[in-house]
């Protein structure tokens, strides 16, 4: 009998199922949340409490039918989009300079673009505001697309990267000796092949956008309220299920944007055996 095909000892049986049951109990202990909300925003009842007493769909239609919640919807759908696109365009220019040069003090210029994924996100809004204040960016949209583009941007420079770290330089170099120019040997071979990354790390800065809530409390103004700002200040000032129907609003997003990563991740696997 081969190495490869010996039987598992006990011990190592009992690791295996030590470690799936720790993986099913972290599991539960990261969804579990989710799921203690998402009931409430289907019950009939007037506030946020268990048991409960029956299901309608009143909190999800009167979610939909609210101006207020509307434009929340609006503001954080238009923000993410034009945050994604920006964070997409200077994610993908840094990754590929840092990917194709190697110089001194790359390391630091790398640990610099990614910093706003480690640095704590208080710290970065009140830096913002401060920062953003007497050039007249703060409560203006402009101002909150430039502080979430900062935030995705990292997600799109690892993707990026990730995507680059298997290209074939030797193609950019074989359409430059054919006369293409940078821009359009980028366009025409790097860019078909590291597409599947640029979309990915394009989803998760939208995700990072949509969902996030202490840069808009520092800069938005009251026209820029987002879904989580709203939920937020509903928060505090009464605890309605319809809260917890934009949390089902905001979740079904996230469910569509992860599956649209994992349809990603796929198309790169069957892209990649076929080369």
């Amino acid at each position: 009998m081969s190495q490869n095909h010996m039987p598992l000892t006990a011990m190592e049986r009992l690791s295996g199922w030590a470690l799936t049951i720790f993986s099913i109990l972290t599991a539960i202990f990261l969804i579990a949340p989710i799921l203690a909300i998402l009931p409430l925003g289907f019950s009939d009842g007037e506030f946020l409490v268990y048991p409960i007493r029956g299901f309608s769909m009143k909190w999800l239609d009167a979610f939909f039918a609210s101006e207020k919640w509307a434009v929340a919807v609006k503001n954080s759908f238009l923000i993410g989009a034009m945050s994604a696109a920006l964070s997409t365009v200077l994610g993908t220019m840094a990754a590929v300079g840092l990917a194709r040069t190697d110089f001194w003090g790359k390391k630091l210029i790398t640990g610099l673009v990614l910093s706003p994924l480690v640095v704590p996100i208080v710290i970065y809004a009140v830096g913002l505001y401060f920062f953003f204040a007497p050039l007249g960016l703060t409560q203006s949209y402009l101002g909150i697309v430039l502080a979430h583009a900062a935030l995705g941007s990292p997600f799109v420079v690892v993707t990026v990267g990730a995507s680059l770290s298997n290209f074939d330089h030797n193609l950019m170099r074989a359409a430059a000796s054919l006369g293409a120019p940078p821009l359009l040997a980028f366009r025409r071979v790097m860019l078909p092949l590291v597409l599947p990354g640029v979309v990915t790390g394009a989803l998760f800065a939208f995700a990072a956008s949509f969902d996030e809530v202490v840069t808009v409390l520092f800069l938005a103004s009251p026209e820029q309220r987002t879904i989580p700002r709203e939920m937020f200040s509903g928060l505090r000032e009464s605890l309605s299920p319809i809260i917890a129907a934009a949390s089902a609003v905001m979740i079904a997003t996230a469910i569509v944007l992860l599956a649209a990563v994992k349809w990603l991740e796929r198309r790169t696997e069957r892209m990649r055996s076929s080369l």
